[in-house]
């Protein structure tokens, strides 16, 4: 049974730098396809980034330049976020997901519907 846990939420300036981390428990292999979600009260969730198995990544527009996705050399440790130049409008809840059908449904991308794991979410607060 696979879960992912995010981890690294809080409180963070507008204009400063945070990190976020997604951690697996009962994986056994890496994923074809890693994201980044964010929901904020009111709006639909939306994609933040998206890494495949070859280190290929995409990006929301909002976020393009700002933020960086990366896989960890850390078995366990999947994911991370890193996040610059925060803005208040980045304030939202945060998930992970992994799904290793995209192979076959259209790719690795932000605008990709996530069928496989979620994590549970970590909040980010920009203020």
């Amino acid at each position: 049974h696979v879960q992912l846990v995010e981890s690294g939420g809080g409180s963070v300036q507008a204009g400063g730098t945070h990190r976020l981390s997604c951690t697996a428990s009962g994986y056994t292999s890496s994923s074809y396809c890693m994201g980044w979600f964010r929901q904020a009260p009111g709006k639909e969730r939306e994609g933040v980034a998206t890494i495949d198995k070859d280190g290929k990544t995409t990006y929301a527009e909002s976020v393009k330049g700002r933020f960086t996705i990366s896989r960890d050399k850390n078995p366990n440790t999947l994911l991370r976020l890193e996040m610059n130049s925060l803005e208040p409008e980045d304030t939202a809840m945060y998930y992970c997901a992994t799904d290793s059908s995209l192979i076959a449904r259209g790719g690795c991308s932000v605008l990709a519907e996530f069928l496989g794991t979620w994590g549970q979410g970590t909040q980010v607060t920009v203020s």
